[in-house]
């Protein structure tokens, strides 16, 4: 599990950045990139890293279901995940 502090980091760049999204499509449409500059860091989209929804983790995240694969497959063994279920052949 992912500390707390990790997950409200990004939770916090995912709306610092869709607060500037217009402003900084507007700036990159007039080419102006001293202003840009002067934008949060945070407020870059290049920042934000997947996390799973459920545990934090960053590393293994499917991007379909928005959880890592080990929460995938507890949750596709226990048939939580509608329209996936374990192959045997």
């Amino acid at each position: 599990m992912a500390k707390e502090s990790m997950k409200a980091r990004e939770v916090k760049r995912a709306k610092l950045c869709a607060k500037y999204a217009e402003k900084r499509k507007a700036l990159k449409e007039a080419g102006d990139y001293a202003a840009l500059d002067l934008l949060p860091k945070n407020a870059s989209p290049v920042r934000q890293h997947n996390r799973c929804s459920l545990t934090g983790r960053p590393k293994g995240y499917m991007r379909v279901f928005g959880i890592s694969r080990i929460q995938f497959r507890e949750m596709a063994s226990k048939g939580l995940i509608p329209g996936v279920r374990k192959a045997s052949w």
